[in-house]
């Protein structure tokens, strides 16, 4: 664990996360999830948390680590086609991280995942950050309508609103 990492974390905290995702950005990405989702019968989540602090942060937990426990939290899992799907985002380490389903994940695999990461990781360097969440929605939307196409009943399982931490 870095002393520069913990600084960030501390500096940027909880407010960097409002101040790039205000609410109005929050709401067209909450309008992203609902678009994709109707392309597919999986489920899309997006969680974005300012910086770590307490025992994740000085236990030196990565992003990847923290998007696990947050998918279970939000019990994303917890789903009819075990086809959901978070993208975390750990705001003051700038890494994206996409948690999946056993169903899902099997078909896309880690390689695919990440191939998506890194696009939206690029996006955030030149600050386009509503524009790197949306276009990684929309990625994962094409690869969810590629192995989970809209069936006749196609619920909302989960929540469309993105979750600021």
């Amino acid at each position: 664990m870095g002393i520069g990492r913990i600084t960030r974390h501390l500096i940027q905290h909880h407010w960097r996360a409002r101040q790039v995702f205000p609410q109005q950005v929050l709401d067209r990405i909450e309008q992203a999830i609902r678009q994709g989702e109707a392309t597919h019968s999986g489920q899309v989540r997006f969680v974005v948390e300012g910086a770590l602090d307490g025992r994740p942060l000085f236990r030196n937990q990565h992003a990847r680590a923290r998007a696990l426990d947050v998918f279970s939290h939000l019990r994303i899992w917890d789903t009819a086609h075990n086809n959901g799907v978070l993208i975390y985002l750990l705001l003051a380490d700038r890494d994206v991280e996409i948690i999946a389903d056993r169903g899902i994940d099997a078909k896309v695999g880690a390689a695919g995942w990440e191939k998506i990461c890194r696009a939206m990781e690029a996006e955030f360097r030149a600050g386009q950050f509503e524009r790197g969440v949306i276009d990684g929605i929309a990625a994962v939307s094409r690869e969810l309508a590629k192995h989970f196409p809209p069936g006749v009943a196609h619920p909302n399982e989960l929540p469309d609103a993105p979750v600021v931490m």
